[in-house]
């Protein structure tokens, strides 16, 4: 398993499509859109076994204080490996040293990203306008 900092245009539509829709993320539902978004992503990285892409993370970024991560998700089937942790640290280590690095995390994910140093920002409040379903 190897996992890269990649060029956004280094993803197929069809395996970006196959490992959203196994970990049932509604931008699936959105084609078009999610390839032109990770497409337009500051950084993407990718897990592949083999040549199967089975993880990716991204970020959005000014390029020098401030970067989000969006989208961080790894195959149900290569879950609790480790992937994901190698993941956000290629991001981490990308952004080193900016000055606010944040992301939206529910359920289990909170714990995952608190292992990865992340807090809760002090008294903020997470608030969106949002046209999916569940993530």
């Amino acid at each position: 398993m190897s996992v890269v900092i990649s060029l956004p245009d280094e993803v197929e539509a069809d395996e970006v499509l196959e490992l959203y829709r196994a970990n049932r993320w509604s931008a699936a539902d959105k084609p078009r859109q999610l390839l032109a978004a990770l497409r337009g992503s500051h950084a993407l990285v990718t897990a592949r076994d083999g040549e199967r892409l089975i993880g990716l993370g991204n970020a959005l970024s000014d390029g020098h204080l401030v970067v989000y991560f969006p989208h961080m998700l790894v195959h149900p089937d290569f879950q609790r490996r480790g992937i994901g942790r190698r993941l956000m640290q290629a991001l981490l280590d990308r952004y080193a040293g900016f000055h606010q690095l944040m992301l939206t995390a529910d359920g289990e994910a909170c714990r995952f990203y608190e292992r990865m140093g992340f807090t809760r920002a002090g008294r903020t409040e997470p608030m969106w306008i949002y046209a999916g379903n569940e993530r």
